[in-house]
C-alpha cells in the first residue's frame, strides 16, 4: 500500500483506517485531495499575509485526514459523519508529529462554526448528505467566505452544480486536472431556495413503524431489500438477553426486536453519527416506553465492547467504504462479534449471496448455517462454541 503522500506543499505518511487492510492498492488520498490542498493552502497563505492572523477553515468529509494533515497556518475544524474518518485523522496526525493546538473535530450533527474564513468540502457519494452539508454551510458562511469543493470530474455534473447554486450561490467548476475538478462558490444569501428538512420521516410498508432518517443514512426514504428480507428471519430472544444491532443504520431491525420482546437489553452501534441518532430517534418515535432498554454508541465496529458481553448480534453489513467496494469492514465486524459474544451466542447476518460470507463465517467460527435465501440475499448464522 502506498502511504507516502507528496502534495504541492510537502510530504506526509498517510494510512487508511482501519489499519492492515487486505487491498494493498488503496491509499488514503486521491487527486481531488491534491487539487483542494493546492488551492486551499495558497488561499491560507494569502490570508495570513493580508489579515495578519490565521484563518478559520472548515473541512467537511475528509475521509482519512489528508486535508487536515496537509494544511498549515490555519485554525482547522474537521467535520465528519464517520467515526472511522475521525480515528484515521487522529492517527495520521500523530504519525506525522502534528500537534492539535489549532485542530478540532466535530461530528456531522453539531452546529457548524460561525463565519468561517474558508470552507472546504470533499464531495460525498451520497447526494442527500451533500445537500445537508451545503444547507449547514449556508447557515454560517458569509459573502467573504471562500468556498471550495473537489471530486472526480465524473461526479461533478449539472445537478451537483445546480445544488451548489441553489443552496449557497453562484458556482463554477474548473477544467479537469488528473480526472478531478475544483468547485468555487460565492455565497449569495438573497438568491437561495429552501432546502430539505432533515431528518426525514417515512412509514415502513406492512409494519407499524415510521422511520427517522438523517441525510447520510443508507436507504433514505424506503426500506432496503436486505433489511426487508432480514425482518422475516430475525432471531428469537429469551428473557434478560443482551442484543447488539451492529451497523444499526436507522434502527429498523432494532425496532422489530424491541416490538416483539419486553425483557432484553439492546445496543445500537454504528460508525456513523447520523445512523446512531436515526436509530435512537426511530425507537423514541415508535416505542418510547422501551427507550430505557436501549444503548446507542458510535464505534469502530465493536471496539469498545467487552469480551463475552452479548448473547445475540444481528448485522446487515456494508460492502463498501466511502466510494470503495470492499469486504474488510464486514470481516472486522464478524471478528469483533466472535470476541464479544458469550459462549453459545449467535451472530446472525443478512448479505448479498455473491459476497461469500458463508465461508468467511465458517472459517472464523468453525460453523455456519444458512437459515434462509432468496434470489439476491441469504440469512446466515454462526454460533460461538468452545
Amino acid at each position: 500500500m502506498n502511504t507516502t503522500f507528496i502534495h504541492a506543499f510537502g510530504q506526509l505518511e498517510l494510512h487508511r483506517w482501519p489499519l492492515n487492510q487486505p487491498n494493498n492498492s488503496l491509499q488514503a488520498w486521491d487527486a481531488a485531495d491534491e487539487l483542494l490542498i493546492e488551492h486551499a493552502q495558497s488561499a491560507i497563505n494569502a490570508f495570513n499575509i493580508s489579515h495578519l492572523r490565521k484563518p478559520s477553515v472548515i473541512i467537511i468529509n475528509d475521509s482519512f485526514g489528508a486535508l487536515s494533515c496537509a494544511l498549515k497556518g490555519a485554525k482547522l475544524i474537521q467535520i465528519n459523519d464517520s467515526y472511522l474518518a475521525e480515528q484515521a485523522t487522529l492517527y495520521n496526525r500523530q504519525q506525522n508529529a502534528l500537534d492539535n493546538d489549532d485542530f478540532t473535530q466535530i461530528d456531522s450533527l453539531s452546529d457548524y462554526p460561525d463565519k468561517p474564513d474558508i470552507a472546504l468540502l470533499k464531495l460525498p457519494n451520497n447526494h442527500s448528505y451533500l445537500q445537508f452539508s451545503l444547507q449547514q454551510l449556508a447557515k454560517v458562511v458569509t459573502e467573504k467566505t471562500l468556498i471550495l469543493a473537489s471530486a472526480k470530474a465524473k461526479d461533478i455534473h449539472q445537478n451537483v452544480l445546480k445544488l451548489f447554486n441553489n443552496t449557497l450561490g453562484s458556482t463554477s467548476a474548473s477544467l479537469t486536472v488528473k480526472k478531478c475538478r475544483l468547485i468555487t462558490t460565492h455565497f449569495q444569501a438573497d438568491t437561495l431556495t429552501k432546502g430539505i428538512d432533515f431528518p426525514l420521516l417515512w412509514p415502513v410498508d406492512d409494519t407499524p413503524f415510521t422511520m427517522v432518517n438523517h441525510a447520510n443514512v443508507f436507504s433514505r426514504e424506503k426500506l432496503d431489500q436486505g433489511a426487508r428480507f432480514f425482518l422475516k428471519h430475525l432471531p428469537q430472544v429469551k428473557n434478560n438477553q443482551r442484543i447488539i444491532d451492529l451497523g444499526c443504520g436507522n434502527g429498523i431491525l432494532s425496532l422489530a426486536i424491541l416490538n416483539n420482546n419486553d425483557d432484553l437489553q439492546l445496543l445500537c452501534c454504528d460508525e456513523s453519527y447520523m445512523a446512531v441518532d436515526s436509530a435512537k430517534q426511530s425507537i423514541e418515535h415508535n416505542l418510547p416506553a422501551k427507550l430505557l432498554k436501549c444503548e446507542f454508541i458510535v464505534d469502530d465496529c465493536l471496539s469498545s465492547q467487552e469480551d463475552r458481553s452479548a448473547d445475540i448480534i444481528i448485522c446487515n453489513p456494508p460492502f463498501h467504504q466511502q466510494q470503495t467496494v470492499t469486504t474488510h469492514i464486514a470481516t472486522q465486524m464478524f471478528t469483533d462479534a466472535k470476541r464479544v459474544l458469550c459462549q453459545g451466542g449467535n451472530l446472525r447476518i443478512v448479505a448479498n449471496r455473491h459476497l461469500g460470507y458463508y465461508e468467511v463465517l465458517k472459517r472464523l467460527f468453525g460453523n455456519c448455517k444458512q437459515l434462509a435465501a432468496d434470489a439476491k440475499f441469504v440469512v446466515l448464522e454462526a454460533t460461538k462454541r468452545s
